[in-house]
């Protein structure tokens, strides 16, 4: 087991990205989505990338740019189209960047399978349509099932409120979507937070995410931006 590392700067914090690498990205658009950890990743210049979010980027944010600049190889989402999300419109149109569709709660236990040891499990999400096409299926007590496989990644990044000195993290309301089964999943877990706090300053009630899924914890002073997408995260 690592220790979890408190880092300066966000650069530090995702390390060196390779091309190719899975990266997962938490947050429903805004409502806790790490900006500032994927802007690092844009900066690392890392290509070719498979990103797992809930949503393909929100008009000029970091993970919209992202996949803007031929960055991204493929998504792995739910809702990959808004009225905003022009560059992975315009990529996916152009047959730049490949869409793997996922309904939200499927995309959300296939990540929470990798982090529990999962190998697979069955779901009736999906069954007879298209997202079932080649799939593995059973019937389990007179209900269709399909068979669906964990999402694991090299990489997860993910915003909290609040850390301590050994990365236990609570987080602020609906931005705790999907950051806490991301953290378990990923071979290096990267955290930003508004606040650092001492060892044992946490109630252990409100911990979500224990430290031992944290790898990189991250200040982020909170802007005036990131209060306004907070107060309407709720």
């Amino acid at each position: 087991m690592t220790r979890t590392r408190l880092v300066a700067t966000t650069a530090e914090a995702i390390g060196a990205v390779p091309d190719g690498a899975t990266v997962m990205v938490g947050g429903f658009g805004p409502a806790g989505q790490p900006m500032d950890l994927v802007e690092a990743l844009l900066e690392v210049g890392a290509t070719d990338l498979v990103v797992v979010s809930n949503n393909a980027g929100n008009g000029d944010d970091p993970l919209a740019r992202l996949i803007g600049a031929g960055r991204v190889r493929k998504m792995i989402c739910s809702f990959p189209r808004q009225n905003d999300s022009w560059h992975f419109d315009a990529a996916f149109r152009a047959g730049e960047v490949d869409l793997e569709l996922v309904p939200q709660g499927n995309l959300a236990e296939r990540i929470r399978a990798a982090g529990a040891g999962i190998g697979a499990f069955y779901t009736p999400t999906g069954f007879g349509t298209p997202l079932a096409e080649g799939k593995q299926t059973l019937r389990i007590d007179g209900v269709d099932h399909v068979l669906e496989f964990p999402i694991r990644a090299d990489l997860a990044l993910v915003r909290a409120d609040r850390a301590d000195a050994v990365g236990n993290l609570v987080y602020r309301k609906t931005a705790r979507n999907f950051g806490p089964i991301m953290a378990t999943a990923a071979r290096h877990t990267a955290v930003q937070v508004r606040e650092l706090v001492p060892a044992g300053t946490l109630d252990p009630e409100c911990v979500v995410t224990p430290g031992i899924y944290v790898d990189t914890v991250v200040r982020v002073p909170v802007s005036d931006r990131a209060d306004r997408t907070a107060e309407v995260s709720v």
